[in-house]
């Protein structure tokens, strides 16, 4: 493992497989690349961020192992840590290497841990021509994604347990298990929590996790090397076989044809296969029928868009991970209800807001959140004008809308009138000014009092705070 020096140290795996790469003919950055790359990435990121914030979330970036020649692992020693970095810096870091070393296609950034689970399966009197077949058998699990951290629900539930049998040990119950849906709602967990729990259940097993983007570059990497029956040995003869993201091999008949003699002998070996994509295989484009055919003869297992109660049960469960940091019930319902985009979008709201107060020194409130984090909730809702709101509160109280605009100050009128402020100030991008313009042209100050006041009432009134949130879903659709 790399740190934030790289000068001296012995060879590490990662950079033997490299080297081992490089003589094979293989693409990709050379050890004294990557390390040297990362030298001046890490000063180029302290001078650019601060000192505050470069020793605080930065400076504890590591240079870690890699399995894959055309990827840059880096690692912190918290969750917390990793998921800022990833939110915050995942596209500078990955324009900086690919600046620095074009060969370089991802970086991954991930949680430093001595005990996640790590497989090496030792090959006899190994040659650089079997392309660094030990770094490639270790399955680079993310300590994070397993199943005691995944947030079930009705439109996730049939995956979760479809991929819970597909770890136990023993005959598998069926394989392949195909799992789809859109980005970033989970199919990629449940596919490292599927590594971790079979690890734990067979230690011995072989294991291998990769892209169909690496099946593909391992591919044509062995047919360069003259070793495509090592490349076709090592991934047949694992125990389980992870492959993500499978829409990726469209239209390239020659790995689609290697894939396709890759799956047949595994399920016809009665071993563990796991595929991901986007859509259903029928719904994949420019692959072979014949793969398709194969690959729905297992356990096919969607995973559907979630809903605001999926989304905040994620926050609840995420939240329970950092006991030292409140965030308000009204600014959870926000997030679960604003950040409508995958689970991903909304764990990274929720980092992102924790990051800033700890940064500012700020208590999270619902103004701090919409502060935060505007441009991602105006996002997720819908457009929601003055008017619309006027309409609601004069339906909802029983009023006219010409009441709002009036002078009158009957407190039948004028609380409404005030809960319509707070409303237009918190769903609208208006101003203050021009909120008050549209309550018969009052100033700007009367509004600020209507917002304060009702948010005091929200605190004591169980009858003003039932309104305002019934108003709210209304609204919102």
């Amino acid at each position: 493992m790399y740190g934030g020096d790289p000068r001296g140290g012995a060879r590490s795996t990662w950079e033997e497989g490299l080297a081992l790469a490089v003589s094979a003919g293989i693409d990709g950055g050379t050890p004294g690349e990557v390390l040297n790359a990362w030298a001046r990435i890490r000063k180029n990121l302290r001078e650019s961020a601060g000192a505050r914030l470069f020793e605080q979330w930065l400076k504890p970036i590591e240079l870690g192992d890699s399995d894959d020649f055309a990827t840059v692992r880096l690692t912190l020693p918290s969750a917390f840590t990793a998921n800022w970095v990833r939110n915050h810096y995942a596209d500078r870091l990955l324009q900086e290497f690919r600046h620095a070393v074009p060969a370089i296609r991802t970086v991954s950034i991930e949680v430093r841990s001595a005990t996640a689970p790590v497989r090496v399966v030792a090959e006899e009197k190994a040659e650089p021509t079997k392309i660094a077949a030990a770094p490639a058998d270790r399955p680079a699990l993310d300590s994070r994604l397993t199943f005691d951290r995944f947030v079930a629900d009705p439109s996730n539930r049939v995956a979760l347990n479809a991929a819970r049998a597909l770890a136990e040990p023993g005959t598998p119950r069926f394989s392949p298990l195909f799992l789809h849906s859109g980005t970033g709602l989970g199919k990629t967990h449940l596919m490292h929590a599927i590594g971790h729990a079979y690890l734990a259940a067979v230690p011995e097993a072989r294991v291998i996790l990769m892209s169909a983007e690496r099946f593909m570059f391992e591919f044509v990497a062995a047919i360069r090397a003259n070793d495509t029956h090592g490349f076709k040995n090592r991934l047949r003869s694992s125990d389980l076989l992870m492959i993500d993201d499978l829409h990726f091999i469209s239209g390239k008949k020659p790995t689609q044809d290697e894939f396709f003699h890759t799956i047949n002998e595994l399920t016809a070996a009665g071993k563990r296969l796991v595929i991901t994509a986007d859509r259903h295989p029928h719904g994949l484009d420019d692959v072979e029928a014949r793969i398709v055919s194969r690959l729905s003869m297992g356990l096919v297992a969607d995973i559907k868009t979630p809903n605001a109660d999926l989304r905040r049960a994620l926050l609840d469960h995420r939240l329970s991970e950092l006991p030292d940091v409140h965030v308000p019930e009204d600014v959870l319902d926000l997030l679960a209800h604003k950040i409508t985009g995958s689970l991903r979008e909304v764990e990274g709201g929720l980092n992102r807001l924790v990051a800033y107060a700890q940064l500012t020194g700020e208590a999270i409130n619902l103004d701090f959140a919409q502060a935060t984090l505007g441009d991602v909730l105006r996002g997720g809702t819908k457009r929601i004008t003055i008017d619309e709101i006027q309409r609601a509160v004069s339906v909802h109280f029983d009023l006219k809308p010409v009441d709002l605009v009036s002078a009158r100050r009957a407190v039948v009128v004028a609380r409404p009138r005030q809960i319509a402020m707070y409303l237009a100030k918190r769903l609208t991008t208006r101003s203050l000014p021009e909120i008050g313009r549209k309550f018969g042209g009052r100033d700007h100050s009367t509004v600020i009092h209507a917002v304060r006041r009702i948010e005091e009432l929200r605190g004591s009134d169980h009858e003003i705070d039932g309104a305002v949130k019934a108003l709210i879903r209304q609204l919102e659709g």
